[in-house]
């Protein structure tokens, strides 16, 4: 049995409080890190919800704020309270994504400006802000996806955005490995969270049809992907794209 001990560590997942960021945040957990998420406070109060709900699961384990990806100033007020309760930073999972769906003929300027804004330029911009707080030796996990490799109908800006973190993660590994700082990314297939159970019936029985392992993904599947690349296992492993989507290449 080989374990993998993240005691004394410290992460970050961007948009944390659900889907898979929630389920990457439990793994780290389960594997003896401390915790940090952020959340965008919607005027609605979902948000506030979940986070409150979060927050009182994970105890002193974990830190719940909200702070917007896209803000510099409130990512780097984030990365402060991090580093103020746990004392450190150790990796950093570029998780937080929005879906805006719709024809090319169709699709606005605020739809493309707005996915591309939090799903490619925020990856920039908290990465950026992250590094003077992030140990050497650490890691960045970027979430990219299956869209951003063979692009889906009706995702122009989504597959955009995710094609240029691929590319993104590429370059970050190059610049980091002075400092030993591992950067890869993660590409899911379709995953059962909410934003997989938005997807029209018609559409995922589409999916389901491509798939050789004949179903769709768990979020653990995801994280436990993570998992290893924050772990000493994946230590010469840099500027790579995992695949996690059952053998769906298009």
């Amino acid at each position: 049995m080989i374990p993998i001990d993240l005691s004394g560590k410290v992460a970050v997942i961007t948009g944390g409080i659900q889907g898979l960021g929630k389920a990457t945040a439990a793994m780290l957990l389960r594997a003896g890190a401390n915790v940090a998420v952020n959340y965008y406070d919607d005027t609605a109060g979902v948000s506030r919800q979940r986070a409150a709900e979060t927050a009182c699961e994970w105890g002193a384990a974990g830190l719940v704020m909200a702070a917007d990806v896209r803000s510099r100033s409130e990512m780097t007020a984030f990365f402060d309270s991090v580093t103020g309760q746990f004392g450190r930073l150790d990796f950093l999972v570029n998780n937080a994504a929005i879906l805006r769906d719709r024809s090319v003929k169709n699709l606005t300027d605020n739809e493309w400006d707005a996915v591309v804004d939090t799903n490619l330029s925020a990856v920039f911009k908290v990465s950026q802000t992250a590094l003077p707080f992030l140990q050497d030796g650490g890691r960045i996990v970027n979430m990219a996806s299956i869209s951003g490799v063979i692009g889906f109908f009706g995702q122009a800006n989504y597959a955009s955005a995710k094609a240029g973190v691929i590319a993104f993660t590429k370059v970050l590994s190059r610049e980091l490995a002075s400092r030993r700082i591992n950067v890869n990314a993660v590409a899911p297939g379709v995953v059962l969270t909410e934003m997989g159970a938005s997807i029209p019936e018609a559409a995922r029985e589409h999916m389901l049809a491509q798939i050789p392992l004949k179903r769709f993904g768990n979020p653990d599947e995801i994280a436990s992907v993570i998992l290893y690349l924050c772990s000493d296992l994946s230590s010469y492993v840099t500027g790579q794209t995992l695949h996690v989507n059952g053998g769906w290449w298009g």
